[in-house]
């Protein structure tokens, strides 16, 4: 008898290829077996508000590295520095709003207050995948900028070392290129939430407050 068993393919991708490779899939094996809820998400972002509330500001920035939410947009991996980021809530009561861009999807009551749904897809006019039961929008605030930006699932909270995180390839054309701090090797793709905040043809707390 033969004693010699093939192992299964992900055996296989963690057991062979370059380190990187192996990274990559361990990540990806995590990332399907861990899917955060919302409330999950919530208590990590509470924790860590306090935790740099207490902090000195010149030792928040000793480890060079940011933590951010990641997160699932047409298939690909994106990023939103957390200390830009609010909450993250399940989608509900979507009400449509007239004469605002196609990416501004409409407002969203979120106990008792009225949001601004962006759709990044639609913004940066990558492949749309429509609503589904679990879309997650993340809140975005800055000053007085405050709107929800949609995702179509929530991988989870990390940290991401600043010398990892590139500027965005040649290849990489069209608006989503103006908007991007940088990818990482992996291919997560972070987000200038600062910039997004401080567009203005993204607010739309005038139409919402009409």
């Amino acid at each position: 008898m033969n004693s010699k068993m093939t192992p299964p393919p992900l055996a296989r991708s963690l057991l062979s290829g370059t380190a990187g490779q192996r990274v990559a899939a361990a990540h990806d094996f995590l990332a399907d077996i861990w899917k955060p809820s919302s409330q999950e998400i919530q208590r990590i972002l509470k924790a860590r508000a306090s935790a740099l509330a207490q902090e000195p500001v010149a030792e928040q920035s000793v480890a060079g590295s940011l933590e951010v939410v990641e997160f699932i947009l047409a298939h690909e991996r994106y990023a939103i520095e957390s200390r830009f980021i609010r909450e993250v809530a399940v989608l509900e009561s979507l009400t449509p709003l007239p004469c605002v861009p196609a990416f501004v999807l409409g407002i969203a009551n979120l106990r008792g207050e009225m949001l601004p749904i962006i759709d990044l897809k639609k913004f940066f006019e990558l492949p749309d995948k429509g609503l589904g039961d679990l879309n997650k929008i993340i809140v975005l605030r800055s000053g007085a900028a405050l709107f929800s930006v949609l995702a179509d699932a929530i991988a989870g909270v990390r940290r991401v070392l600043l010398a990892d995180v590139h500027p965005s390839p040649p290849t990489l054309t069209g608006i989503r290129r103006d908007y991007l701090k940088g990818i990482t090797a992996e291919r997560l793709v972070v987000l200038d939430a600062e910039k997004l905040l401080s567009d203005k043809s993204i607010v739309v707390q005038e139409e919402v407050g009409e």
